[in-house]
């Protein structure tokens, strides 16, 4: 979701569903937040679409929205509340007929993801009723796929004005995927700027926090049906060349017209910290030597960005994305755990803020795709060759991606698990009921002692994973089999008992984590994981591994003779 993006005197730190408030952090020491990554139907091993989400907020409270299938009368209005502070903004007609949605799906398999970018401070705060968050879930109950969707945002930011902050959406159906860069027109003006291109079906793509769509096909006159410029597999706003030339920002060729150079100017943040997420998903997937371009995602050149999009070397599965999001720059340049920031448990994080400072001297830390501050993962898989109840799997898990098992849930459902579910407990609140608070639970204790620890989590989370795709296929040729109604039922049944599984299998975990690793030893066990104890049954001495190898060579440089044992 909400990322804090670079600005002289704030930056907005936005809790999900929850507030917003303002913290004085200068520079661009910031939360960078959120990442999509993107893949064709045909660059997916099995023909599906499929996209992935992860909303990192630090203190949000993640779970899984729901609104059911629905009809209006006439003069009936919807309340709109901001996706971030829920305040109240305001009321829009509705329509006749309303789709159910689950977690940014539709029941016709239609899903809209985001990560926001910012741009430049003088288009914030436009006129209007619609951040970016009502702005994604009025129109997934409004379209039902991704050509209308699209229609629907620009209708609907042109209407009734948009109040955000610059965004790039995934907008995606089980043949389509479009990335659409908008940003507001700044205080006073309703509306807003927008540009959006389909992704290839043989290509991959993603984005986080930076808008990278620059130069796109232009057409010769606009589309009056449509209402915006309709060029081959790409659509923008009317305005979206002559507005940036009355606020100054382009003084040249329509043609050389970039959206991003043009409303989210680049930057060392936005390179080193956004940039080079998706230039580590491209790295290892993309049918290109992305070393010459590892300089502009280390900020260090900004004349050579890479492609919008790019054809992979390999078709990739879900499975293949659900891991691309538990990325930390492994075997890359900007891999975290080769120096003493990982701590001295080999720790893929770091601790925030981005930036720091020793002795006057500004310092930074890497912002790979998998973070501690997520609070919830989203992987969508869209297949076109079958029914819409049974076609759209969203993969949902709370909590950063690499610690947690995505579950299967189904966009026939018409509300979420009750360990995903928004009254199950909140951000101030805990509760063992929750998948949020029992996901970071767990992680929390991985955390400081990963190397230990995490081998622990890894084992449960992937046969978790693994016994869900084995079991995919069967599940859904039974659903095939049945009526539609009946159907939806199994389906949501199955969501709900998988999500029920993994809960169960946490609490395990916890329990595990505690018993085995407690007070910094390690309980000693037997190969087949029972802990050895002693012919009366009592505990065997613990293991007590102390720091690794490596610490320990750390520690004697620093404190130089200080802990030598005398005589030695």
């Amino acid at each position: 979701m909400k990322m804090l993006k670079r600005n002289k005197l704030y930056q907005t730190f936005a809790l999900f569903g929850v507030f917003a408030f303002l913290l004085p952090l200068g520079g661009w020491g910031g939360l960078f937040a959120c990442t999509n990554l993107i893949v064709g139907k045909a660059a997916s091993v099995d023909g599906s679409t499929i996209v992935s989400y992860s909303s990192d907020d630090y203190g949000a409270y993640g779970y899984l929205f729901s609104y059911p299938h629905a009809t209006h009368k006439a003069g009936e209005t919807r309340s709109l509340y901001h996706y971030e502070s829920n305040n109240y903004l305001g009321e829009i007609p509705e329509i006749e007929e309303t789709y159910g949605v689950i977690g940014l799906v539709n029941e016709h398999q239609l899903t809209i993801f985001e990560t926001t970018w910012g741009g430049r401070e003088e288009l914030w705060e436009g006129e209007g009723l619609l951040d970016y968050g009502s702005l994604m879930t009025v129109t997934l109950q409004r379209a039902k796929n991704a050509r209308e969707a699209i229609k629907v945002m620009a209708d609907l930011v042109k209407e009734y004005g948009y109040i955000s902050e610059g965004e790039s959406f995934t907008i995606a159906d089980p043949n389509e995927i479009w990335i659409m860069d908008m940003v507001g027109k700044g205080k006073g003006v309703k509306g807003a700027v927008w540009v959006a291109r389909r992704v290839p079906d043989d290509c991959i793509s993603g984005h986080a926090n930076q808008s990278r769509i620059r130069q796109f096909p232009q057409a010769k006159k606009m589309d009056k049906k449509l209402g915006f410029y309709a060029a081959p597999d790409c659509y923008y706003s009317a305005d979206v060349i002559s507005f940036a030339r009355e606020k100054g920002y382009f003084n040249g060729k329509d043609a050389d017209f970039s959206f991003a150079d043009t409303y989210n100017p680049l930057d060392f943040g936005g390179a080193r910290f956004c940039e080079a997420r998706v230039w580590s998903f491209f790295n290892k997937w993309a049918d290109l030597d992305m070393s010459q371009y590892l300089s502009y995602a280390k900020g260090e050149d900004f004349s050579n960005p890479f492609p919008l999009f790019v054809k992979p070397k390999s078709k990739l599965s879900v499975q293949d994305v659900k891991n691309m999001m538990r990325d930390h720059y492994e075997g890359t340049p900007l891999e975290i755990q080769s120096d003493l920031g990982m701590g001295p448990y080999e720790m893929p994080y770091r601790p925030t803020p981005l930036s720091y400072e020793v002795d006057g001297v500004k310092y930074f830390n890497e912002r790979p795709i998998s973070t501690q501050q997520a609070s919830c993962i989203y992987v969508s898989q869209m297949r076109s060759w079958l029914p819409d109840y049974i076609g759209c799997c969203l993969w949902f898990g709370n909590d950063d991606p690499n610690m947690v098992a995505m579950t299967p849930i189904y966009c026939c459902l018409n509300e979420a698990p009750i360990c995903y579910h928004q009254n199950t407990a909140d951000t101030f609140n805990f509760s063992f009921r929750s998948a949020f608070w029992m996901c970071n639970w767990v992680s929390n204790m991985v955390y400081m002692r990963y190397n230990q620890l995490f081998p622990e989590l890894q084992k449960v989370r992937d046969s978790l994973e693994l016994s869900y795709v084995n079991s995919q296929k069967s599940i859904e040729d039974k659903a095939a089999s049945m009526n539609e109604t009946d159907a939806r039922s199994y389906l949501s049944q199955y969501s709900n008992r998988m999500a029920g599984a993994m809960m169960d299998n946490w609490m395990q975990l916890a329990q595990l984590l505690i018993v085995k690793y407690n007070d910094m030893t390690v309980k000693a066990t037997n190969e087949d994981g029972t802990y050895k104890k002693t012919p009366g049954g009592a505990q065997q001495p613990v293991v007590r591994p102390g720091y690794p190898e490596r610490y320990r060579r750390a520690i004697v440089k620093e404190a130089g003779d200080r802990y030598r044992t005398p005589g030695q």
